[in-house]
């Protein structure tokens, strides 16, 4: 192993071969060695006259040229008053791991602060993905490059190679706030993350008419369970998600005044004004039991996955195979839109917590905002005094002549 001196900088630990060893011209003891895959920060010490070697860290986030040398000064520092260096490797080696730090912010973070939803979703990703590929690493020697590598891992589903990105700059936020990482060391910033496309499926009236027949033939041919023709057709007559239509109790159901208590929601919990049809079709669902949407028992919910299932059943009788649930509600959004509803009604009926996500709604079609601003500009007009405003050509048309 070739080993030389010079003061460390990131432009020399970049240039190493595997195989070279430098060692660092300010800090005695203090190098840097490159193996055939990691460049590891070393420091070579005695103590009591026996030679010591402590390894700091792979170079990467967070260990930097500089962070990497103020460790091996504190080491020396230590040894100097009088620390035992077993002791320190002890130390160094019952670091938390990142296996310890997902216990952690599972127990921690996500049953206290995530809802039941989002938890399960979580709780899939950490161990699917996160644990299996970054377990066994110490939680301050993870590296961008590190977190780079499970990314380009899960490149065939970039959805979901970024939502694993995500969750673990969560972790590794929570793994500073808890000292188990230096300040602003998040190995997960930067990392460019995939392009999602934004999917746009808007049900025609068509369309939906051939889901309310498949719906129809597949209960007569006792294919598919009442409660989830049930909760099918109560998303698309409300625009409420899957998991509000299955979580509702009767309890939560007041027909007289249209409306359902929706208490867990990603926006908080809402009351949520239903129409006549909704209400008509809720009159004739089966009250036995406390949950408004069941499968085989009405002492228990129907599980998510009995209803996708079900979902994925009608949606190939309609021939409508890329049709998805939630798109039920983009429908409702859309059509709200339409009938020239305000941004703020859509945001209410929809339960959205900012405009931001009602703009896709209330955009999508034009005209109604071209009619508003056809009665507008009239209005202005005759008040200015100009007496032969120009004619309204409708979108889509072209005037005559």
């Amino acid at each position: 192993m070739v080993r030389t001196a010079k003061r460390l900088t990131k432009r020399t630990v970049d240039a190493l071969k595997p195989g070279e060893l430098v060692w660092d011209a300010d800090v005695a003891g203090f190098g840097v060695r490159c193996q055939r895959r990691d460049k590891i920060f070393i420091l070579k010490t005695r103590v009591r006259g026996r030679a010591r070697w402590f390894s700091i860290g792979n170079f990467g986030s967070p260990w930097t040229v500089e962070t990497a040398r103020r460790k091996a000064k504190a080491i020396l520092g230590d040894i100097a008053n009088g620390a035992d260096p077993a002791t320190l490797r002890d130390s160094a080696k019952s670091a938390p791991t990142i296996a310890d730090l997902v216990e952690r912010y599972l127990a921690e973070h996500v049953a206290l602060h995530n809802r039941p939803r989002t938890a399960r979703t979580v709780r899939q990703i950490v161990r699917a993905h996160i644990e299996p590929a970054l377990g066994a690493h110490r939680v301050a020697d993870v590296t961008r490059a590190d977190v780079v590598k499970l990314h380009h891992d899960m490149r065939r589903s970039p959805r979901h190679a970024n939502h694993v990105v995500s969750v673990l700059s969560k972790m590794m936020h929570l793994a500073e706030a808890w000292g188990w990482r230096p300040d602003g060391s998040n190995p997960c910033r930067l990392v460019k993350r995939y392009a999602e496309r934004k999917r746009e499926r808007l049900l025609t009236e068509p369309e939906l008419q051939r889901l309310g027949a498949a719906i129809g033939e597949l209960l007569n041919e006792n294919r598919l369970l009442p409660g989830a023709a049930v909760a099918i057709r109560l998303a698309a007559l409300t625009g409420c998600r899957m998991s509000e239509i299955l979580a509702l109790h009767w309890s939560d159901v007041d027909l007289q005044a249209g409306t359902l208590a929706i208490r867990e929601a990603k926006a908080g919990a809402r009351v949520h004004p239903i129409g006549a049809a909704a209400v008509a079709l809720m009159t004739t669902v089966d009250h036995s039991g406390p949950w408004v949407v069941w499968s085989t028992d009405p002492k228990n919910p129907m599980p998510q996955s009995t209803l996708e299932h079900a979902w994925r059943r009608v949606r190939e009788r309609a021939n409508l195979a890329d049709v998805r649930f939630h798109d039920l509600r983009h429908a409702y959004g859309t059509y709200a839109g339409q009938a020239g509803a305000n941004a703020f009604l859509v945001r209410d009926a929809m339960g959205h917590k900012t405009l931001a996500m009602t703009g896709r709604y209330v955009n999508r079609d034009a005209n109604p905002l071209r009619q508003l601003a056809d009665r507008v500009s009239s209005r202005i007009a005759a008040a200015i005094g100009d007496e032969k405003p120009a004619p309204v050509v409708p979108l889509g048309k072209r005037a005559a002549g």
